[in-house]
Protein backbone atom coordinates (compact mmCIF):
# COMPACT_ATOMS: atom_id res chain seq x y z
CA UNK A 1 0.00 0.00 0.00
CA UNK A 2 1.45 3.35 -1.04
CA UNK A 3 1.08 6.99 0.46
CA UNK A 4 -1.05 7.58 -2.47
CA UNK A 5 -3.54 4.85 -1.74
CA UNK A 6 -4.24 6.47 1.29
CA UNK A 7 -6.56 8.96 2.30
CA UNK A 8 -5.26 12.74 2.52
CA UNK A 9 -4.51 14.59 6.04
CA UNK A 10 -6.20 17.71 6.78
CA UNK A 11 -4.93 19.53 3.20
CA UNK A 12 -8.29 22.03 3.05
CA UNK A 13 -7.61 23.34 6.71
CA UNK A 14 -5.32 26.59 6.21
CA UNK A 15 -5.59 26.79 10.34
CA UNK A 16 -5.69 23.99 12.71
CA UNK A 17 -8.55 25.22 14.37
CA UNK A 18 -11.88 27.61 13.21
CA UNK A 19 -9.74 30.53 12.11
CA UNK A 20 -11.01 32.61 9.45
CA UNK A 21 -8.63 34.70 7.37
CA UNK A 22 -10.27 37.91 7.92
CA UNK A 23 -9.72 37.13 11.65
CA UNK A 24 -6.38 36.14 11.56
CA UNK A 25 -5.00 39.03 9.34
CA UNK A 26 -6.43 41.26 12.37
CA UNK A 27 -4.74 39.13 15.13
CA UNK A 28 -1.36 39.13 13.12
CA UNK A 29 -1.57 43.12 12.76
CA UNK A 30 -2.02 43.32 16.13
CA UNK A 31 0.80 41.28 17.51
CA UNK A 32 3.37 42.60 14.77
CA UNK A 33 2.13 45.97 16.05
CA UNK A 34 4.13 45.22 19.36
CA UNK A 35 6.99 44.22 16.61
CA UNK A 36 8.59 40.73 18.73
CA UNK A 37 11.92 39.72 18.22
CA UNK A 38 11.25 36.06 18.70
CA UNK A 39 8.20 33.82 18.90
CA UNK A 40 7.78 30.66 20.11
CA UNK A 41 4.46 28.61 19.18
CA UNK A 42 3.63 25.48 21.44
CA UNK A 43 1.48 22.97 19.87
CA UNK A 44 1.98 24.29 16.73
CA UNK A 45 1.23 21.85 14.16
CA UNK A 46 2.76 23.61 10.60
CA UNK A 47 2.41 26.97 12.62
CA UNK A 48 0.75 28.89 9.57
CA UNK A 49 -0.04 31.71 12.01
CA UNK A 50 3.58 31.90 13.19
CA UNK A 51 4.60 31.92 9.75
CA UNK A 52 2.13 35.55 9.28
CA UNK A 53 3.83 36.82 12.00
CA UNK A 54 7.11 36.48 10.57
CA UNK A 55 6.15 37.74 7.13
CA UNK A 56 4.93 40.75 8.96
CA UNK A 57 7.46 41.43 11.49
CA UNK A 58 10.91 41.82 9.34
CA UNK A 59 14.17 40.15 11.51
CA UNK A 60 12.04 38.26 13.78
CA UNK A 61 12.82 34.68 14.44
CA UNK A 62 10.51 31.69 15.24
CA UNK A 63 10.40 28.33 16.99
CA UNK A 64 7.58 25.56 16.30
CA UNK A 65 7.56 22.76 18.77
CA UNK A 66 4.64 19.85 18.14
CA UNK A 67 5.08 15.58 18.53
CA UNK A 68 3.44 15.63 15.23
CA UNK A 69 6.05 15.21 12.55
CA UNK A 70 3.37 14.89 9.28
CA UNK A 71 2.68 18.50 10.61
CA UNK A 72 6.33 20.04 11.16
CA UNK A 73 7.47 18.59 7.43
CA UNK A 74 4.94 20.51 6.57
CA UNK A 75 5.62 23.54 8.30
CA UNK A 76 9.04 23.10 7.19
CA UNK A 77 7.80 23.53 3.35
CA UNK A 78 6.12 26.14 3.79
CA UNK A 79 8.38 28.32 5.53
CA UNK A 80 10.85 27.64 2.82
CA UNK A 81 8.43 28.63 -0.33
CA UNK A 82 8.29 31.62 2.00
CA UNK A 83 11.99 32.41 2.33
CA UNK A 84 11.44 32.32 5.92
CA UNK A 85 13.48 29.03 6.56
CA UNK A 86 16.10 31.04 7.87
CA UNK A 87 13.81 32.36 10.65
CA UNK A 88 12.01 29.79 11.99
CA UNK A 89 12.57 26.56 13.11
CA UNK A 90 10.43 23.03 13.59
CA UNK A 91 11.59 21.03 16.41
CA UNK A 92 9.82 17.57 17.29
CA UNK A 93 8.99 17.19 21.08
CA UNK A 94 6.72 17.79 23.91
CA UNK A 95 6.11 21.23 24.88
CA UNK A 96 6.01 20.40 27.97
CA UNK A 97 9.58 18.76 28.12
CA UNK A 98 11.25 21.58 26.26
CA UNK A 99 13.15 24.55 27.31
CA UNK A 100 12.33 27.70 25.42
CA UNK A 101 12.01 30.67 26.70
CA UNK A 102 11.61 33.71 27.30
CA UNK A 103 9.72 35.07 23.89
CA UNK A 104 8.11 38.23 22.95
CA UNK A 105 5.33 36.82 21.33
CA UNK A 106 3.87 32.91 22.72
CA UNK A 107 1.47 30.99 20.92
CA UNK A 108 -0.68 28.89 22.77
CA UNK A 109 -3.48 27.69 19.77
CA UNK A 110 -5.55 24.86 21.55
CA UNK A 111 -2.53 23.32 22.71
CA UNK A 112 -2.55 24.44 26.55
CA UNK A 113 -2.81 20.60 27.60
CA UNK A 114 0.65 20.28 26.60
CA UNK A 115 1.94 22.77 29.53
CA UNK A 116 -0.14 20.31 32.21
CA UNK A 117 -0.92 17.27 33.59
CA UNK A 118 -3.64 18.71 35.05
CA UNK A 119 -7.22 17.50 33.95
CA UNK A 120 -9.48 19.90 32.77
CA UNK A 121 -10.41 22.47 33.41
CA UNK A 122 -7.75 23.24 36.08
CA UNK A 123 -4.79 22.48 33.24
CA UNK A 124 -5.60 25.74 31.43
CA UNK A 125 -4.74 27.19 35.33
CA UNK A 126 -1.66 25.69 34.82
CA UNK A 127 -1.14 26.65 31.25
CA UNK A 128 -1.39 30.19 32.02
CA UNK A 129 1.09 29.89 34.83
CA UNK A 130 3.19 28.61 32.67
CA UNK A 131 3.26 30.82 29.69
CA UNK A 132 3.55 33.63 32.18
CA UNK A 133 6.60 32.41 33.02
CA UNK A 134 7.86 31.80 29.54
CA UNK A 135 6.77 34.95 27.92
CA UNK A 136 9.27 38.29 28.38
CA UNK A 137 8.40 41.47 30.39
CA UNK A 138 6.17 43.69 27.51
CA UNK A 139 5.57 40.64 25.44
CA UNK A 140 2.32 39.21 24.09
CA UNK A 141 0.65 35.20 24.94
CA UNK A 142 -2.13 34.35 22.21
CA UNK A 143 -4.19 31.88 23.86
CA UNK A 144 -6.91 29.47 21.99
CA UNK A 145 -9.11 27.91 24.45
CA UNK A 146 -12.43 26.12 24.55
CA UNK A 147 -14.85 27.19 26.55
CA UNK A 148 -18.81 26.41 26.72
CA UNK A 149 -21.10 29.35 25.44
CA UNK A 150 -23.71 27.48 27.30
CA UNK A 151 -24.08 24.40 29.98
CA UNK A 152 -24.24 21.30 27.58
CA UNK A 153 -27.06 19.19 28.00
CA UNK A 154 -26.89 15.43 29.28
CA UNK A 155 -27.76 14.04 25.53
CA UNK A 156 -25.01 16.55 24.28
CA UNK A 157 -22.13 15.42 26.55
CA UNK A 158 -23.18 12.02 25.46
CA UNK A 159 -22.29 12.78 22.04
CA UNK A 160 -19.34 14.24 22.60
CA UNK A 161 -15.76 13.01 23.40
CA UNK A 162 -15.62 9.87 25.57
CA UNK A 163 -16.36 10.98 28.91
CA UNK A 164 -17.08 14.28 28.48
CA UNK A 165 -18.28 16.79 31.75
CA UNK A 166 -19.94 19.28 32.17
CA UNK A 167 -17.25 21.01 34.01
CA UNK A 168 -14.68 20.31 31.81
CA UNK A 169 -14.42 23.91 30.63
CA UNK A 170 -15.00 26.92 31.73
CA UNK A 171 -17.61 30.03 30.56
CA UNK A 172 -16.04 32.41 28.43
CA UNK A 173 -15.86 35.00 31.78
CA UNK A 174 -14.50 32.41 33.85
CA UNK A 175 -11.87 31.74 31.62
CA UNK A 176 -10.77 35.33 31.31
CA UNK A 177 -10.51 35.45 34.91
CA UNK A 178 -8.54 32.41 35.11
CA UNK A 179 -5.96 34.21 32.97
CA UNK A 180 -6.30 37.37 35.16
CA UNK A 181 -5.64 35.32 38.29
CA UNK A 182 -2.35 34.22 36.19
CA UNK A 183 -0.75 37.36 36.01
CA UNK A 184 -2.03 38.96 32.75
CA UNK A 185 -4.27 41.61 31.47
CA UNK A 186 -6.76 40.31 28.28
CA UNK A 187 -5.45 43.16 25.54
CA UNK A 188 -8.23 41.28 23.29
CA UNK A 189 -10.93 38.88 23.55
CA UNK A 190 -12.77 37.36 20.83
CA UNK A 191 -14.15 34.03 19.85
CA UNK A 192 -14.69 32.29 16.85
CA UNK A 193 -18.37 32.22 15.24
CA UNK A 194 -20.58 29.62 13.59
CA UNK A 195 -18.75 30.13 9.87
CA UNK A 196 -15.60 29.75 11.64
CA UNK A 197 -16.28 26.50 13.51
CA UNK A 198 -18.39 24.92 10.09
CA UNK A 199 -15.52 25.93 7.85
CA UNK A 200 -12.82 24.19 10.14
CA UNK A 201 -15.36 21.21 11.01
CA UNK A 202 -16.13 20.48 7.16
CA UNK A 203 -12.36 21.35 6.08
CA UNK A 204 -11.14 18.92 9.14
CA UNK A 205 -13.31 15.76 7.19
CA UNK A 206 -13.60 16.98 3.42
CA UNK A 207 -10.22 15.26 2.51
CA UNK A 208 -11.29 11.51 3.88
CA UNK A 209 -15.29 12.11 2.80
CA UNK A 210 -13.99 12.88 -1.05
CA UNK A 211 -11.69 9.65 -0.68
CA UNK A 212 -14.21 7.36 0.94
CA UNK A 213 -16.62 8.59 -1.98
CA UNK A 214 -13.74 7.70 -4.75
CA UNK A 215 -12.53 4.37 -2.31
CA UNK A 216 -15.76 2.44 -1.06
CA UNK A 217 -14.15 -0.90 -1.23
CA UNK A 218 -10.06 0.09 -0.10
CA UNK A 219 -8.96 -2.16 3.00
CA UNK A 220 -8.94 1.24 5.32
CA UNK A 221 -12.43 2.37 3.83
CA UNK A 222 -14.56 0.70 6.82
CA UNK A 223 -12.11 2.07 9.59
CA UNK A 224 -12.05 5.80 8.01
CA UNK A 225 -15.99 5.73 7.12
CA UNK A 226 -16.24 5.15 11.20
CA UNK A 227 -13.89 7.31 12.42
CA UNK A 228 -14.96 10.37 10.25
CA UNK A 229 -18.81 9.19 10.78
CA UNK A 230 -18.40 9.65 14.95
CA UNK A 231 -16.30 12.78 14.62
CA UNK A 232 -19.01 14.38 12.50
CA UNK A 233 -21.87 13.48 14.96
CA UNK A 234 -19.65 14.25 17.72
CA UNK A 235 -19.70 17.91 15.94
CA UNK A 236 -23.73 18.08 14.70
CA UNK A 237 -25.06 16.42 17.80
CA UNK A 238 -22.81 17.10 20.65
CA UNK A 239 -20.68 20.44 20.85
CA UNK A 240 -22.09 22.26 18.05
CA UNK A 241 -23.23 25.83 19.27
CA UNK A 242 -22.55 24.36 22.54
CA UNK A 243 -18.51 24.65 23.00
CA UNK A 244 -17.03 27.95 21.65
CA UNK A 245 -13.01 28.54 20.56
CA UNK A 246 -11.16 32.12 22.27
CA UNK A 247 -8.42 33.96 21.50
CA UNK A 248 -7.42 35.70 24.00
CA UNK A 249 -4.48 38.39 23.63
CA UNK A 250 -2.83 38.70 26.86
CA UNK A 251 -0.15 40.94 28.27
CA UNK A 252 2.00 39.92 31.23
CA UNK A 253 1.28 42.34 34.76
CA UNK A 254 4.98 44.02 35.44
CA UNK A 255 6.44 41.97 38.60
CA UNK A 256 4.01 38.94 38.13
CA UNK A 257 5.53 35.47 37.86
Amino acid sequence: MTETDLPPRLTRLTFHGPLSEARAARIVDRLGRAAPARILDIGCGWGELMLRVLDAVPGATGIGIDLNGEDLARGRANAGARALSGRVEFVEGSAGETSHGPADLVLCLGASHALSDEEPPRHTADALRALRRIVAPGGRVLLAEGFWQRSPTSAELAAMWPDARADEHHDLAGLVDVAVAAGFRPLWIETAGDDEWEDFESGYQSDAEEWLAAHPDHPLAQETRERIDRHRASWLRGYRGVLGMAYLTLVPVDGMV
